[in-house]
């Protein structure tokens, strides 16, 4: 179940132009104790930070109109006190020095780990020394260590890891090609993680792609015809738009 915030949840503001992203990282964050707002553009995020002020930013630096590095000027100007985390396109090493020359206090390239991001910014928040770093250290001390697991949940199917196989809701077998299971089991091992094709070729079938290559999408599409409640608006396996997909467990 999703923690109800307290007076000293921390506050995060997300500002990304991605929905699909805006919506994984509010629906993650807010499980682990935070109280999210998101903004799809620097405009719409100014007016929040008018409303109430975050402890902590996630901003992107490549969004249309003004982008996530002069928001962040602007923050730091203003709000010297809010926490920075700049997200930016992997190789982008000229917006990451000049993201932290602006005064960010970290960076994470996409495409990117929830769970990494989740440790950062509860490293930062600690950091900082503030009533929210201290709910977000007792947040992360308070929750309850991984298990590893032989079953793995995929809506109201689960994956088999030593058998290789799909059940179904109804106990039943569902019939899994070999390149199917591959890619299940590499979603398993990456819970909340938005996986590029580059990584899902490499992982799962151990070759790259090229840009005339729809076998994963091929796959996706099927597999949500057998886990998804309804494949065309998937809530299991999610497209993150410009990234790839993300395997989205549900809550626990």
């Amino acid at each position: 179940m999703t923690q109800a915030p307290t007076e000293a949840a921390p506050q995060l503001l997300v500002v990304d132009d991605e929905s699909e992203l805006c919506a994984l990282l509010s629906e993650y964050f807010g499980r682990h104790g935070f109280v999210v707002r998101t903004a799809p553009d620097a405009a719409v995020a100014r007016r929040l930070v008018a409303e109430g002020l975050p402890d902590l930013a996630i901003l992107d630096v490549n969004m249309p109109g003004e982008n996530g590095l002069s928001l962040a000027r602007w923050l730091r100007d203003t709000h010297p006190r809010v926490g920075l985390v700049m997200l930016t396109t992997a190789g982008e090493a000229v917006d990451r020095i000049v993201g932290l020359e602006l005064g960010a206090d970290d960076y994470l390239p996409k495409p990117f780990e929830t769970r990494e991001l989740l440790a950062r910014a509860r490293a930062l928040l600690r950091r900082m020394g503030t009533t929210a770093g201290a709910a977000a250290a007792a947040q992360e001390a308070a929750a309850p260590a991984a298990t590893g697991g032989k079953r793995v949940a995929f809506g109201s199917c689960w994956l088999d890891i030593d058998e290789r196989r799909l059940i179904g809701a109804d106990g039943a077998e569902i019939a899994i090609t070999a390149a199917e299971y591959d890619l299940l089991a590499l979603f398993a091992r990456h819970p909340n993680r938005p996986l590029n094709r580059d990584q899902i070729m490499e992982q799962a079938h151990n070759r790259g792609w090229d840009v005339f290559d729809r076998s994963i999408d091929l796959r996706i599409m099927r597999l949500r015809r057998k886990i998804e409640r309804n494949p065309d608006k998937p809530e299991v396996i999610k497209t993150v738009r410009n990234v790839g997909y993300v395997f989205v467990p549900a809550r626990g």
